[in-house]
């Protein structure tokens, strides 16, 4: 095929209804890690009794309408998510790697309807951040494994734009929580907001029984011959997938099996039984630290989602209300709504851009943007300039969505090796929820002791200018690669087979 070829040709003919249905349902995960991170915002003021409502919901009586807490302990509930997240995101490399992508997809579903159940249930701080805890542990692995997974099964030329969906389905939940908030952070009727993420975890679980495993990881852990046969019927039956199957450097010739076989094959959502033949070796946490080979691309990976972070994206996913009722106060609410379909739109629109102009070039015009904004931000808030503000708020979250929003998630798996992906992004998803732990945590108290009114936002772009010089330096691009000799030069890829 052309290189030049149309986006929307590739796409009609790389792209079936099967694939668009696995994609739906394992990016309801990311959608879950979006919509926790904001469902407190809008309505933290009613939340923690600062604003009182006469309004009452259909929920059980005996439930307070709110829960008392200062600007520390709500803190604490907003970030303890993170906690969670950071053992869910350790813990998700090892398990994808041993028991499979499927498997560890419907574990995190568990935590999303627990999580939900405890949080609207919850009469008291202490239980409202036990549900956080448990609702981030699911959340921390399923932005580990689904862009794992969604690498492994999106076509291999449109795995750019594909891998940009865990960010889109992240900006859709924030949407959804922030429109949520809008209208129902009234009395108790918070309640349902935390609640709706539950039924969206049932609705995940029921979905998965009809996901199958990666093709890519069952030919390297399992069955060879029946991963083949999930990819033709990802790819549809008129695809060419010789080019895939033989990049798994694994026996899948269909030669051997036999019609009845090929019927028999597991069916979606089920496991055939381990074959020793075919497993590969999967390299731990601790191994990819240790061994110099794979140093490289854990420190670029960590970096970018360090990167993510600490520009200061969450400080407008969380706060951004709180932040912006001093100087809007009847339209900061409905502004964030606005900048959440942004964030949607902009990131949708740019999906395609990593495939066209390159992974590093994206996450560096993103840096500069945020940079600048939070410059401008921090002025428009000092000295009360409210287009200002707002406009520099509208494209803070654009400009992440260029770069710093979709791309940190496809990077692991273009960096390493298929026996260090695992390990790799649980390295770097846990670097992502210690930053993010930092900035919900501890944003707000640093906001209060610079003395409010948006100065918090140079120490932002201090943090941009840092990481963005540290990033040029040190990340390759990846766009185009081949694959880890090609990113890294065949010296240090060799260096990983030894």
């Amino acid at each position: 095929m052309a290189r030049d070829e149309p986006l929307h040709k590739s796409l009609v003919r790389d792209t079936t209804a099967y694939f668009l249905y696995l994609l739906l349902v394992t990016t309801l995960g990311p959608f879950q890690f979006g919509y926790h991170l904001s469902e407190l915002n809008a309505p933290q003021d009613v939340l923690t009794c600062k604003s009182s409502s006469l309004q009452q919901s259909a929920l059980h009586d005996s439930l307070p309408q709110c829960i008392s807490m200062n600007t520390v302990q709500f803190s604490v509930v907003t970030s303890i998510f993170t906690l969670g997240g950071l053992i869910g995101a350790l813990s998700a490399g090892p398990s994808c790697n041993r028991y499979g992508r499927l498997l560890t997809m419907r574990m995190t579903t568990v935590s999303f309807v627990l999580g939900s159940a405890l949080e609207t249930l919850a009469s008291n701080i202490g239980l409202l951040c036990f549900g956080r805890l448990v609702s981030g542990l699911g959340c921390g692995a399923a932005i580990v494994v689904v862009p794992i997974y969604i690498a492994e099964t999106a076509p291999p030329k449109e795995k750019g734009l594909f891998g940009a969906f865990t960010q889109i389905s992240i900006n859709i939940g924030i949407l959804v929580a922030q429109l949520l908030g809008y209208f129902m952070s009234k009395g108790n009727l918070w309640r349902i907001i935390l609640a709706v993420a539950g039924a969206v975890g049932l609705l995940q679980l029921a979905g998965l029984f009809l996901v199958p495993e990666s093709p890519k990881w069952l030919a390297e852990h399992r069955s060879p011959q029946n991963a083949r046969q999930i990819l033709r019927r990802i790819r549809g039956h008129k695809a060419d997938i010789d080019a895939e199957v033989k990049a798994w450097n694994v026996d899948a010739t269909a030669d051997d099996i036999s019609e009845e076989e090929s019927l028999l094959s597991a069916p979606p959502g089920s496991h055939p039984a381990p074959n020793p033949k075919a497993a590969t070796a999967s390299i731990s946490i601790w191994e990819a630290l240790v061994r110099p080979a794979y140093r490289p691309a854990i420190v670029a990976v960590v970096a970018v989602m360090f990167a993510q972070q600490l520009t200061g994206i969450n400080s407008i996913v969380m706060y951004s209300v709180s932040l912006l009722s001093s100087l809007l106060p009847t339209t900061a609410a409905l502004l964030i709504v606005f900048v959440s379909a942004l964030n949607v739109v902009v990131t949708t629109l740019c999906a395609p851009l990593s495939d066209k102009i390159g992974r590093k070039t994206c996450i560096l015009l993103s840096i500069a943007g945020m940079g600048t904004c939070s410059v401008l931000l921090a002025l428009g808030l000092f000295f009360g300039v409210k287009l200002l503000a707002a406009a520099a708020t509208l494209i803070f979250v654009a400009s992440f969505a260029v770069g710093l929003g979709p791309v940190p998630f496809i990077l692991a798996n273009e960096l390493v090796g298929p026996e260090a992906v695992g390990a790799t992004q649980s390295c770097g998803l846990a670097a992502n929820w210690i930053a993010t732990f930092l900035v919900s945590q501890f944003f707000p108290i640093v906001d209060k002791a610079m003395g409010g009114q948006g100065k918090v936002y140079f120490v932002f772009a201090g943090f941009a200018a840092l990481l963005g010089a540290f990033i040029a330096y040190w990340v390759p691009e990846t766009k185009g690669k081949s694959g880890v000799e090609e990113v890294w030069g065949k010296r240090e890829a060799r260096e990983r087979m030894e």
